[in-house]
């Protein structure tokens, strides 16, 4: 992972349903390839050599991430040449027509050799995409089941906290952030997730996306005014003009895991499980909500409650992300089923025309 590229997640399976926030990363993008339809090899591999190319010219990269399968990725977008490659089902449910924008489809079913002969495996392919849509849709349901036990367990600690110290500590930190700091242009806010729930278990790319800023990790309890807190640091940051990252949680998109202002060099993040970091870097600092704004002593007087919300919580979500796990077993097999019928020779000719169109126009800085 260098400097130029940056890995994160656009799109989620969460406690409330599959949430997409891959428009927030398409502001300022004037082109857009959609690579749609099977085998999911030959558009990996699109996808991967187009990024690979651009990247080679030197200019910034997001690579978004699958959370179906995380070593997939989604696309990929180049701000500064303001093109993106991502996938139809990435793509799917988003609004075409976008002012400035040329959406552009690649089917890759050109691409398939022998059409007649993997026709007759239809019916094979149909049970399988069943089975993976039901798979997904019992872990969102065990998700959501999850997210109304954490509810009851944040409520634990918001009925013992001191609003008035979470105020005093979020203005604290607001100024030590920006202090009186300001710009004199209209701020951007990109929309992303922190991680994802994916087959693989918890997967996020925080080394990654605070690579070479100052880092603040935020440590506290569900409930100890986390997400509260950098809610309003992003509205501030804004505010003021600065470009501001949001990054939502994977688990509840509704609630926020951490914010960079890469022209303030700072990145502040929810640093508690699934994504657990400590101090590593020189400068790292901690903030602790839960000393600072929850009575003292709620963890020994509520241990017992507090046991038992952890591991019926921590039960539902094994359970779900046993749920995606299934999933991915059954998509690697309908992977396997449009493997024979890859044309090579097509696959190579979408790829240079592809890359063709993206560099074109490109003048070296």
């Amino acid at each position: 992972m260098t400097l130029n590229i940056k890995h994160f997640f656009a799109a989620g399976n969460t406690a409330r349903g599959f949430t997409s926030l891959l428009h927030s990363s398409l502001q300022g993008i004037e082109r857009l390839f959609v690579i749609d339809g099977f085998p999911v090899s030959a558009r990996q591999n699109l996808m991967q050599n187009s990024g690979s190319a651009v990247s080679g010219l030197g200019e910034p990269l997001w690579m978004l991430h699958c959370a179906s399968d995380p070593d997939s990725i989604d696309g990929w977008i180049a701000p500064e040449l303001k093109t993106g490659v991502v996938t139809g089902e990435a793509f799917r449910g988003l609004n075409t027509e976008v002012p400035g924008l040329a959406v552009q489809f690649i089917h890759l079913a050109e691409a398939v050799s022998e059409p007649a002969s993997l026709e007759q495996l239809q019916p094979e392919i149909d049970i399988l995409n069943d089975t993976i849509s039901k798979l997904h849709e019992q872990a969102y349901a065990g998700f959501a089941e999850a997210l109304r036990i954490h509810d009851e367990w944040e409520a634990l600690y918001i009925e013992n906290m001191d609003f008035e110290a979470a105020d005093r500590l979020t203005s604290e930190v607001i100024e030590t952030l920006l202090g009186d700091r300001r710009t004199e242009k209209s701020s951007r806010v990109d929309h992303r997730f922190l991680g994802a729930a994916t087959p693989k278990g918890a997967v996020d790319f925080v080394p990654n996306l605070t690579e070479g800023l100052k880092r603040y990790l935020v440590k506290g309890r569900a409930g100890s005014g986390k997400s509260t807190m950098l809610k309003k640091i992003a509205a501030a940051a804004e505010d003021r003009g600065f470009d501001v990252e949001v990054y939502h949680c994977g688990f509840d998109p509704n609630s926020l895991d951490m914010i960079i202002v890469r022209e303030a060099n700072f990145a502040i993040f929810d640093s508690t499980a699934p994504h657990e970091y400590f101090p590593e870097h020189p400068g790292d600092e901690i903030i602790d909500t839960y000393e600072r704004c929850i009575r003292p002593g709620t963890d020994e007087k509520y241990a017992e409650a507090l046991a038992d919300f952890k591991a019926r919580y921590s039960a539902k979500m094994k359970e779900s992300t046993g749920c995606l796990t299934e999933a991915k077993l059954h998509l690697d097999a309908l992977k396997m089923i449009y493997e024979p019928f890859v044309d090579d020779f097509r696959i190579d000719d979408v790829k240079e025309e592809l890359n063709w169109q993206i560099v074109q126009g490109f003048s070296p800085k």
